[in-house]
């Protein structure tokens, strides 16, 4: 058995790119920035470094989250990896890219939140197995 699931949350470094295939079904391409702690070798300081994640969003989904998100919106994104590899048109050299296909995407707070008041609002619906009753029982 094997398990592809994938779960991060970060900022979008571009506003969405819509399109949609043939037969019209919409496709949102989105990037993240997903930072990681790392102990710089000379300073010996903690430093954030980002690490960058394309993203891929389908459907009806796809369409009513292209409304309300924008570059620098905060989200969390439930999915799986998925890897495509091609040949480069231009240069006829092998290319490949390691994606995650969005199941579930959650709006976290805005980057100006913190200071008042957000850039957008838009609902979230709860996690189908969230259980209200155990809620305050997360350790973390």
């Amino acid at each position: 058995m094997s398990i592809n699931r994938v779960c991060i949350s970060g900022n979008l470094t571009r506003d969405p790119e819509m399109r949609s295939t043939g037969s019209g079904m919409a496709i949102m391409q989105l990037r993240m920035a997903v930072n990681d702690r790392r102990k710089n070798p000379q300073s010996g300081e903690w430093e954030d470094a980002p690490n960058y994640i394309g993203v891929v969003v389908f459907g009806q989904r796809a369409e009513s989250l292209s409304r309300f998100l924008s570059k620098g919106s905060k989200i969390i994104v439930d999915g799986k990896l998925r890897w495509s590899e091609w040949d480069d048109k231009n240069t006829g050299e092998k290319r490949s890219k390691l994606e995650v296909v969005a199941d579930d995407i959650d709006f976290g707070s805005s980057r100006s939140e913190g200071s008042g008041g957000g850039n957008y609002s838009a609902p979230s619906a709860p996690a189908a197995s969230a259980d209200p009753v155990f809620e305050d029982d997360i350790p973390f």
